[in-house]
């Protein structure tokens, strides 16, 4: 008798039980020794950021909408994406962009770069068209007009 599901049982478990099976293994592997706790947190802070944007951001968008009395119009829009640290290209944050509605389109992420300039720690955030840091392009028209504070 041969198993014609075999290798199938995974995609069929419930959103809910995948993510209970993910905090398992996560824990099996921290109380084990094999992560560090700290790796371990930066993995899930990373993954949560781009789950909570991608789940959330329409939500999160309309309540700092509501907040800020900001009304998007047939001209003017306002979205949520992911902050990426042009150093590593990870997603470590969130904030809202406005602008012309086909610009605020085209904005897939803010680029953060961060330095020092006279000794001032100076952090530019530029809304750009990918979600990598390989091919930046600067959305023109674009601003940052909220920041999301995202615990995890």
């Amino acid at each position: 008798m041969t198993d014609t599901n075999k290798g199938t049982h995974v995609r069929n478990i419930a959103p809910h039980q995948r993510k209970i099976t993910l905090c398992l293994m996560a824990l099996l592997l921290f109380t084990s020794g094999a992560v560090s706790a700290d790796l371990l947190g930066s993995v899930l802070k990373l993954g949560g950021i781009s789950l909570v944007v991608s789940k959330f951001g329409p939500d999160i968008n309309k309540g700092l909408n509501k907040l800020t009395g900001i009304r998007p119009s047939d001209v003017y829009a306002t979205k949520v994406v992911p902050i990426i640290s042009v150093g590593s290209g990870t997603s470590v944050g969130a904030v809202q962009v406005a602008g012309p509605i086909d610009a605020v389109n085209k904005t897939q992420a803010v680029a953060q770069i961060e330095g020092k300039i006279l000794g001032v720690r100076i952090r530019s955030l530029i809304p750009v068209s990918s979600k990598t840091v390989t091919n930046i392009k600067r959305v023109d028209g674009v601003g940052v007009s909220g920041i999301i504070d995202i615990k995890i």
